[in-house]
């Protein structure tokens, strides 16, 4: 006897004993699965099978599921499945275990005109829970907001200025790139398709407007949301699992104040500054584009785009800029407080920041789209 684990096959007249003995432990594990895998054959055999595993001589909780799922493999079968000699060291143990329901396999049912219904009415019940969520880590920021404004010495400036330089000064460069290529995209299509109608210089008119009210600040809240919005709501995650977040509150600190306002604070800030740097990335892109590919010197560009835009074109695309930024920041905070103790959670709610920060994103730009228009600006 090595403390190997067996499992014998015992004819008991029309009935069969499986004898275990050894160690059941993880420790076998590779042996164990193979060994419960073959006896799992057996289901259907004979009438009468029982488990007897007096003989086994150190039980864990891996070696215990085993055998519950042997016993419930052979009940499959049709046969009476049962488990004899355990001791009292193991008996709980299994009992245990055998608490445990198996997960019920997930049917796929027809789709049906109900169920259609009912899944509608569940989205819309979701939305309407998505936008009170939001609704409330507003009030919870503007209440901590408050607290600070009459006791500023609870502001935290270096955690703020930490989130500054992670959310605005080291997104420049990928910025300044993705909204130079698109001001040389805008330009180059604009272009090309003016010259058809002989109106090239038309261009700089589209591309001025464009980039400075809508497309610029869009562009760059996008990539804002890709970027800075699910790196919060993973930061805040990795802290709700670890339960880092349960542990400040415990020592009498308001997560608000001391992990959403800083970052929330921080995006505010930096999206004006990466939406002026990337709609000037734009226009660069977009007149160099068009001296090299439509032949409109820099002079007359400059000439047509002072006359084509005014403060009001820039005024429009900059305040847009930290309300959205607000926007992305109490969608990635609820996400990231929303997220329960696991990987996959945690992947889901970063997923979902993401998809809901783009949305409330553009629909923010098309109600500054009907509020502007409306005051004729």
């Amino acid at each position: 006897m090595n403390g190997d684990p067996t499992l014998e096959q015992i004819a008991r007249g029309n009935g069969l004993a499986l004898c275990a003995a050894g160690t059941w432990t993880a420790r076998f594990a590779p042996d164990l699965e193979r060994i419960v895998a073959d006896a799992e054959k057996l289901a259907g055999s004979r009438p009468n099978i029982f488990i007897d595993v007096s003989q086994v001589a150190k039980l864990d909780t891996f070696g215990a599921w085993l055998i519950e799922r042997l016993r419930r493999s052979l009940t499959q079968g049709g046969v009476e499945a049962k488990i004899a000699g355990l001791s009292a060291n193991y008996s709980s143990l299994v009992d245990e275990v055998r608490r445990v329901k198996a997960s019920p396999a997930v049917g796929t049912s027809a789709m049906t005109i109900t169920g259609m219904l009912d899944q509608i009415g569940r989205n819309v019940a979701g939305f309407g829970t998505t936008l009170v969520g939001l609704v409330d880590m507003l009030g919870a920021v503007l209440v901590a907001s408050g607290r600070v404004l009459i006791r500023p010495k609870g502001f935290r400036l270096t955690s703020t200025v930490h989130h500054l330089e992670q959310v605005c000064w080291r997104a420049v460069p990928i910025i300044v790139l993705i909204t130079f290529l698109i001001g040389c995209i805008i330009s180059q299509q604009g272009i090309f398709h003016f010259r058809q109608f002989g109106a090239d210089i038309f261009v700089v008119d589209m591309l001025g407007v464009l980039v400075l009210r809508e497309i610029g600040v869009l562009l760059v809240a996008i990539m804002v949301a890709g970027r800075s919005g699910s790196a919060y709501t993973a930061e805040l995650g990795s802290m709700k699992m670890r339960e880092e977040i349960d542990a400040l509150r415990t020592m009498g600190f308001d997560p608000i104040e001391v992990l959403i306002l800083p970052r929330l604070l921080a995006l505010v800030l930096a999206l004006p500054i990466l939406a002026f740097l990337g709609a000037m990335a734009a226009l660069v892109g977009g007149g160099l584009v068009a001296w090299g590919y439509g032949g409109i010197d820099p002079e007359a560009f400059m000439l047509r785009l002072r006359d084509a835009i005014s403060i009001d074109h820039f005024t429009v695309g900059i305040v847009k800029a930290p309300v959205m930024a607000a926007v992305i920041g109490i969608v990635a905070c609820v996400e990231g407080l929303a997220v329960e103790g696991s990987a996959e959670s945690l992947g889901q709610h970063t997923t979902s920041s993401v998809v809901q920060g783009i949305f409330f994103v553009i629909v923010m730009d098309g109600v500054f789209a009907i509020f502007f228009a409306s005051i004729g600006i």
